[in-house]
């Protein structure tokens, strides 16, 4: 534990902001997740509402700083490929 202050308030707003972090990007993997599942079961309609959840969970993380843009637009782009394909 640092004896300065300004180290001392640091550490806690460190971790403050890395349990929100966390928490965002759990949220994005659990969407993430519910896209994979509903692709597996080969529900399309269930995949596509899916993904639009999941795209807006994505976005917003990107608009906190979580993920950088690119790495959000990355992300979408995987998930909605799949969904592509399931739906050919």
């Amino acid at each position: 534990m640092p004896n300065i202050k300004a180290s001392i308030l640091s550490v806690k707003s460190d971790a403050k902001r890395h349990a929100k972090n966390a928490a965002e990007k759990s949220r994005v993997r659990t969407a993430a997740r519910r896209v994979l599942e509903a692709i597996e079961s080969g529900d399309v309609d269930e995949a596509k509402s899916c993904l639009r959840l999941a795209c807006k969970t994505i976005d917003q993380a990107a608009a906190n700083k979580v993920f950088h843009k690119n790495c959000a637009a990355r992300k979408k782009s995987r998930l909605a490929r799949k969904v592509n394909a399931l739906a050919k």
